[in-house]
């Protein structure tokens, strides 16, 4: 179990501790690194199987163009495949056939062969990463790991292994000039591609015999789901009616059409600065770098922003910040600004994909990677392509402005604009995917941020939350007296039967027959206890322990149709002041058991908001496995808080 203030080393280790996740780790780690060590061979050896420099760089930009022509062609088709048959089996046959394909280069040693092995090793990629990505959230335990998951996965693709295979690049290459001339150094580059080969067969292997769990459901359920054609109709329509996913596709468009934008236009960009192929250079860099960061701080914003808030959020941010490149009066400044794109673009990446783990269901998720990963290349694919051109049509142009004549370059003109599109793309995102879109975008983002704010006083709120609520109020009784033990100043509200009996009281007198003024009346309950026990509490420095803080409010209306969880999650914001658990604990097992007294299916959608609740903000949450007897369950739950205890030196008296 990990607490939502655990360190991000603590968050890793509890996710690289799955054995089946682990390994798929590893593979991913190989794949990406043959994927950067294969580039860069191939691009050297398209160059050395031509002369002359026209052909060369024919050769080096056909490669590049070749890697990316797949997800053009066959991107959707590659996700429904992924959703019909076997993910293990699917990358299986693809890395064994990635195997047969690189070592078959260096035997036939033609460039035309190299174009053509190029593509189709492509087009097994398209096959395999969907397969991948999608398997991931059946390997972990909770979805609240879906995030740390994605983390760990695009920092070994875009970190760690762009550094290892430049290494082994290096390595190969210093030893190849030691034989001399051409021969020597194109030997080196089969080599590389060999090596490459073998560690695709290697990785077969190890997904085929090591890693069962990628399966997921049976084999025989996915061959009987709907022909390939079905499922292609029914993702697209899952992608156009859904607003969480057609909000995300238009944020990523937006936010690889800016990154794509500096790429295009880096090197005309650093003329105009007036650098040349070093700052150029540097200005790529920028990119990946901020890209890496704005990854690794993703997790720390989405404590204070739900994640499909921080997504557009993000992208709009993005846009801005290519705004602000466009007018950088120096290279400092620019290279600030670059990094600021590649920043908010990668923790709108990294959003985007825990979001897709989280809210979309296993028997579409394949279809909902692959065509998000074809977006991303695609869109990557034609800002790289257009934005040349369309400088080139825009030309240097001239502005008078107060008397003065400014001349202003190109690309600046196509950034100014591509930023301002970025940015009004994110604003339509942020509005698809936001469930309050009555709310203006920074008044509602400023409230969201407020949800952080330390409170007056030192005290801790914990919530025991979902199971039984005889299980809930248990675990709350001992986790109560464990901090008593342990010589904390405890404040423990048992009396969630009480808040019942004065809801239902209030409801009678009042004759409320709707769904809506019931929630109200729940609000009020609630209300009243935040003001009179547990604000006070806090402000002393107290942990206070409660029974249900926030299924106890949403249980009372979720099971009407008129009321939607969302619009109870507001209710519950707005009955407490905004005030939210230090830390709820989710009791959570495999198969939900019904409550005395609460209709089966009532609970199970109040435990169904709890786990998406948790899995859009896992830094408020930890989910304990249920299963067990009491004295288990409890274990759990008081060493996953220990961290967060306060000191005990406290002594005052619980009101």
């Amino acid at each position: 179990m990990t607490t939502p203030s655990a360190p991000t080393s603590h968050r890793v280790r509890s996710v690289l501790a799955i054995p089946a996740f682990r390994r798929l780790w590893l593979v991913t780690a190989g794949s990406a690194t043959g994927e950067w060590l294969s580039l860069l061979a191939l691009s050297a050896l398209a160059t050395q199987l031509t002369s002359g420099y026209q052909a060369q760089s024919f050769a080096l930009g056909g490669v590049v163009a070749t890697k990316l022509l797949p997800a053009l062609l066959l991107g959707p088709l590659a996700g429904a495949l992924a959703d019909k048959f076997d993910r293990r089996r699917v990358m299986v046959v693809c890395d064994v056939l990635r195997f047969g394909l690189f070592v078959s280069i260096p035997i036939v040693g033609s460039l035309v062969w190299l174009f053509v092995a190029v593509f189709l090793i492509e087009i097994c990629a398209m096959f395999w990463i969907p397969a991948k990505d999608a398997a991931v959230p059946n390997l972990l335990k909770r979805p609240d790991q879906v995030e740390t998951a994605n983390q760990l996965a695009l920092v070994v693709t875009y970190g760690v292994a762009v550094l290892l295979a430049s290494g082994l690049f290096t390595a190969l290459s210093s030893i190849g000039s030691t034989f001399g001339g051409d021969a020597g150094e194109t030997a080196t580059l089969y080599v590389a591609l060999a090596v490459t080969g073998c560690a695709y067969l290697v990785m077969a292997i190890t997904v085929g015999f090591f890693i069962p769990e990628i399966s997921g459901r049976a084999t025989a359920a996915r061959e009987q789901a709907p022909g390939v054609v079905t499922l292609l109709r029914d993702g697209a329509r899952f992608v156009v009616g859904t607003p969480l996913i057609r909000g995300l596709v238009a944020g990523i468009v937006g936010a690889f059409a800016a990154g794509g934008t500096v790429v295009g236009s880096a090197t005309l960009y650093a003329a105009s600065l007036g650098g040349g192929n070093a700052a150029y250079g540097i200005l790529f860099a920028a990119v990946f770098v901020g890209l890496a960061l704005g990854m690794a701080v993703a997790p720390g914003m989405a404590r204070r922003i739900p994640h499909n808030r921080l997504f557009g959020a993000a992208i709009v941010a993005a846009g801005f910040a290519l705004v602000l490149v466009a007018l950088a009066p120096h290279l400092f400044v620019a290279i600030a600004a670059v990094g600021l794109v590649g920043g908010f673009a990668g923790i709108a990446f990294l959003t985007g994909l825990t979001i897709i783990g989280t809210e979309v269901a296993d028997d579409i998720r394949g279809r909902i990677v692959a065509f998000v990963q074809s977006i991303v290349r695609l869109t990557l694919l034609g800002s790289m392509a257009l934005v040349p051109l369309v400088v080139g049509l825009v030309s240097t142009q001239r502005v008078e402005l107060l008397g003065r004549s400014f001349l202003i370059d190109g690309t600046r003109i196509v950034m100014l604009a591509g930023g301002l599109v970025a940015a009004v793309v994110g604003m339509v995102a942020y509005r698809q995917m936001h469930d309050q879109r009555t709310e203006p975008m920074l008044p509602d983002l400023l409230a969201a941020l407020r949800r952080g704010v330390p409170r007056a006083g030192s005290g801790l709120l914990v919530a025991i939350e979902g199971a039984p609520a005889e299980e809930t109020a248990e675990q709350a009784a001992r986790l109560a007296a464990r901090l008593r033990s342990a010589g904390h100043t405890v404040v423990e509200l048992d009396d969630s039967g009480r808040d019942r009996e004065r809801w239902e009281a209030a409801v009678r007198e009042a004759a409320l027959g709707g769904a809506r003024a019931q929630a109200l009346a729940a609000a009020a309950v609630r209300a009243d206890l935040v003001e009179r026990v547990i604000r006070p509490a806090l402000a002393q420095g107290a942990v206070v322990v409660v029974d249900r803080f926030l299924a106890g409010l949403v249980q009372y209306g979720v099971a009407a149709t008129e009321v939607e969880p969302r619009e109870l999650d507001s209710l519950v914001l707005w009955a407490t002041g905004r005030l939210r658990p230090d830390v709820s604990v989710l009791l959570d097992r495999a198969t939900p058991t019904a409550p005395t007294g609460l209709p089966g299916e009532e609970h199970l959608r109040v435990q169904r908001l709890l786990t998406r609740m948790a899995a859009a903000e896992p830094h408020h949450y930890a989910v304990v496995e249920a299963e067990g007897t009491a004295d288990e369950v409890a274990e759990r739950v008081y060493t996953g808080l220990a961290p967060m205890l306060p000191s005990t030196s406290t002594t005052l008296t619980a009101p």
